[in-house]
């Protein structure tokens, strides 16, 4: 299991680091909230502890964040307020569980293993599909046996066009299911990110467009040669050839 330890005291956040590292249980520490959300960008974690005062963003903010990103990572919060108030704000935000400073490292620990059950009840299926492999609780994405490093919305785009298993998926979809309601429709979008993301997956490609509908996942022997033979495929609007 691996902990997000967010937390302002040090003294506090090593021991919990320290004493989580003896029960099999790796930590990375965040000082601050912005340093939080750097480490969540890079790092998938099962479980985030988060103390709501901390410096910059606050817990609060960091665990909206987890909320909104979709990776339904658990979030245990603490604090040093026991009112039913603060507890139901906090539950509020998308916390699962709370603690209440002063507490005992094993019921911690406790609380951390019982979260990590739950989580891994809830785990959505890892989906694989001609050497790609999709992680959609971890956030990963592997081709070959290769680490695909994607950023969010490549992430979302392949995930669509994964679950569809085989369907094409038009880009008016993945417009709807991947960027949020407030996405203008004649972007270029879809097109830009399709792309990109076919660069970062690499040979043989693997995402081929049908033209005029949209896009598809399917295995290498039912794809053209090269990645740019797609490219080719894909009707262009006027408003396409504006980078």
């Amino acid at each position: 299991m691996r902990v997000l330890i967010v937390e302002d005291e040090p003294l506090l956040a090593e021991a919990i680091r320290d004493g989580l590292r003896l029960e099999a249980i790796a930590g990375d520490i965040a000082g601050d909230g912005d340093t939080a959300l750097e480490l969540l960008s890079v790092n998938a974690y099962d479980i985030a502890v988060l103390d709501r005062d901390v410096p910059g963003r606050s817990g609060d903010e960091v665990a909206a964040h987890i909320v909104a990103s979709g990776s339904g990572t658990p979030i245990l919060m603490l604090t040093a307020a026991d009112r039913l108030d603060d507890k139901a704000s906090g539950f509020g935000l998308g916390a699962d569980d709370y603690l209440t400073k002063p507490f005992h490292l094993r019921e911690l620990v406790l609380r951390l293993r019982a979260l990590d059950r739950r989580r891994t009840r809830s785990r959505p299926p890892v989906r694989e599909v001609a050497g790609l492999r999709l992680d959609p609780f971890r956030r990963e994405v592997f081709r070959d046996g290769r680490y695909v490093a994607l950023t969010r919305k490549q992430f979302a785009v392949l995930e669509v066009l994964v679950s569809a298993d085989g369907g094409v998926v038009s880009a008016e979809e993945l417009l709807e299911r991947a960027w949020d309601e407030n996405a203008d429709p004649f972007t270029n979008a879809v097109r830009i990110t399709v792309s990109a993301l076919r660069k970062r997956l690499g040979d043989p490609p693997i995402i081929a467009t049908v033209t005029g509908v949209g896009y598809r996942i399917g295995t290498e022997r039912s794809l053209p040669e090269r990645a740019d033979d797609t490219e080719r495929s894909l009707p262009e609007r006027a408003d396409d050839t504006r980078s």
